[in-house]
């Protein structure tokens, strides 16, 4: 992607210009940082330029270069509040444009798709001619788009996996079922073999009618045989006896 708004000859120049007056110390820290900025040096840069910052804190120039120098070493988050004040307190318009079009490229390169573009909408209304938003906002549109596929793509294969996997366990709790009924059908069969090895009880016959009466008879005649026999001993006394 085109950059085109992180070389700091530019802001260097406002910065230095506008620290005519703060005093010697706060001018020469952020040479210094501009210096190590272009000798890629970028933590030395910001460590100058957080040191100006120190001394004057709401030095706009001083935030836009903290923030070149913050998306050089890829810490877009912190980039982008440094460009979000500067877009605040900035008085020209085209130092707007630029905070928002930085901006735009710090959340580009977080590949915070959505957020840059909106960026790159907001620096083009403070400088519409500008040819490297515009390239910059057209290539934002289509990562948007491919990150949108892409997360659909994702979302989709994950909708297959649960897919599978709830097949999967339907198929397995259908195994276990069938596992289960066989294992029950197998203890039936068991149990009915087994009854089947018992010998069988016999069902009492019935009795007829004339059996039972044969048999009534025959108990009567020998309970009158019993009778005879008790009296018979009871009229033979033992001998011996005395008859009182």
């Amino acid at each position: 992607m085109r950059s085109g708004r992180f070389l700091c000859s530019l802001i260097a120049g406002l910065a230095l210009h506008a620290l005519v007056a703060q005093g010697q110390s706060v001018r020469s820290l952020v040479h210094e940082g501009n210096d190590q900025y272009e000798e890629e040096n970028f933590d030395g840069a910001e460590i100058n330029y957080r040191k100006a910052l120190e001394k004057e804190h709401d030095l706009v120039q001083g935030h836009f270069n903290l923030g070149d120098a913050l998306h050089k070493q890829g810490k877009y988050e912190d980039a982008v509040q440094e460009f979000e004040r500067v877009a605040r307190e900035a008085r020209q318009p085209e130092t707007k444009a630029f905070a928002h079009y930085n901006m735009g490229n710090s959340r580009f390169e977080a590949q915070q798709y959505e957020e840059a573009i909106a960026s790159y909408i907001e620096a083009l209304k403070l400088d519409p001619a500008d040819e490297d938003t515009k390239y910059n906002l057209s290539l934002a549109l289509k990562r948007l788009e491919q990150q949108q596929q892409q997360q659909q793509q994702q979302q989709g294969e994950g909708e297959n996996k649960e897919k599978d996997q709830q097949e999967k366990d339907q198929e397995q709790q259908e195994q276990q079922q069938n596992q289960d009924r066989d294992r029950k059908a197998e203890k039936e069969r068991d149990e009915q073999k087994e009854q089947e090895r018992k010998p069988a009880k016999q069902q009492p016959k019935k009795m007829s009618r004339a059996d039972a009466e044969r048999i009534l008879e025959v108990l009567k005649n020998s309970e009158k045989e019993i009778q005879k026999k008790l009296k018979a001993r009871q009229a033979v006394r033992p001998k011996g006896e005395k008859d009182w």
